[in-house]
């Protein structure tokens, strides 16, 4: 297979120079996009910006250029029944492998090819549902929420809306935005093994970090998904034993770790060839099993506008979208992700929130009359 150097910025051979390929690309095929815009960021630190996030500028100004956009939003009545098809799918799956060992090579092929991908789609569905995109009314979507996890085996739906939509709402905010690393996570996962470790296990730092970084406020909607949940796994261990619940455990760990479709919990928000770009879009043939979440720049400016009409969104404001970066492949984002020494933990654009602001603010200005005290 011949080898297009155009991609590796100038060199003759794959070992030449210390920069890795460039990895990102423009949807509309740019053959500019092989060079490199900007030095390899300072691996010991995040990238702190002092700017807005990118979105709402965006948004605003795409519904000027066109108004139309706004016949997109609104919610899509498909969703439902693609969840009870998955639901199904994973239940009858799981009463199946009763009879097989957890440690087959059977049960964990099931687990991993069927299972990881079914639940991951189910990890996207209760992210559409939580923007209230399944029916009109916000209580049905939040029920549908909580039907979706079921096949997931642990109750996470209802905490999710909250810390998701801070997530769109305080994009990159240091202490609000859950999404992102902490420093914690940067000392200690900051080399290869580090990253083959976080991505392995990444579903567990997205469901226990935040936990760590800021809780939530329990509601009746907590304690129903955690109630429901936990009779569903009774019912189900005492009907057909302990291997379907395993099954479904074992299927949400796969789904959230070294799985093709796990690439995008990377591809969407970490930082790529020297550029300060919040977010990726891809637009490869696995949005069909993922709800459209590659279409992801599209979906932070229009949360409103359900998983069936982004590439509507896309198609209507081409100007808007096709300069922007994208990933080819969700597969090599995870690859590159470990191999490149460009990307790793640090890679996230963080800024300090209101608050963190309004104290550096103070404490220079404490500072500042101390030192004019002293002039004086």
């Amino acid at each position: 297979m011949s080898i297009n150097f155009s991609l590796f910025g100038g060199a003759d051979s794959l070992t030449e120079g210390k920069r890795s390929p460039r990895r990102t690309f423009l949807p509309n095929g740019d053959a500019n996009t092989s060079v490199y815009p900007a030095p390899p960021q300072d691996p010991s630190d995040f990238l702190w910006l002092m700017t807005e996030e990118p979105h709402r500028t965006r948004r605003m100004a795409i519904m000027k250029a066109h108004p139309e956009v706004t016949k997109l939003m609104g919610y899509e009545p498909l969703t439902k029944y693609v969840v009870l098809l998955v639901v199904a799918l994973q239940l009858g799956v799981a009463i199946a492998l009763r009879n097989t060992p957890t440690l087959s090579p059977l049960f964990l092929f099931c687990a991993y090819a069927i299972g990881g991908t079914a639940n991951h789609n189910l990890f996207l569905a209760i992210h559409e549902i939580t923007h209230n995109l399944a029916f009109p009314a916000i209580a049905p979507n939040k029920l549908l929420a909580i039907f979706a996890n079921l096949p997931i085996g642990i109750p996470y739906s209802a905490a999710f809306k909250g810390y998701h939509i801070e997530h769109h709402k305080y994009l990159g905010q240091d202490g609000i935005d859950t999404d992102l690393p902490t420093r914690f996570e940067l000392l200690c996962l900051n080399n290869v093994l580090g990253k083959v470790f976080f991505a392995t296990f990444q579903i567990l730092f997205y469901a226990l970090r935040p936990g760590f970084v800021r809780s939530q406020r329990l509601t009746r909607w907590h304690l129903l998904n955690l109630a429901v949940q936990l009779i569903f796994n009774y019912a189900l261990v005492s009907t057909f034993g302990a291997r379907p619940l395993i099954y479904l455990i074992a299927s949400s760990f796969f789904a959230g770790s070294l799985h093709p479709c796990a690439g995008h919990f990377i591809a969407e928000h970490y930082l790529w060839d020297g550029m300060p770009q919040e977010t990726f879009s891809y637009y490869g043939w696995l949005n069909v099993l993922a709800y459209n979440v590659g279409y992801h720049n599209e979906h932070h400016d229009f949360p409103s506008v359900p998983w069936t009409r982004l590439p509507a969104l896309r198609a209507l404001a081409p100007e808007f979208y096709d300069t922007i970066p994208t990933h080819p492949s969700w597969p090599m984002v995870t690859i590159n992700f470990i191999r490149d020494k460009e990307v790793g933990i640090f890679a996230r654009a963080k800024r300090l929130s209101k608050q963190a602001l309004e104290a550096e603010a103070r404490k220079a200005a404490k500072h500042d009359g101390e030192e004019s005290d002293k002039s004086e």
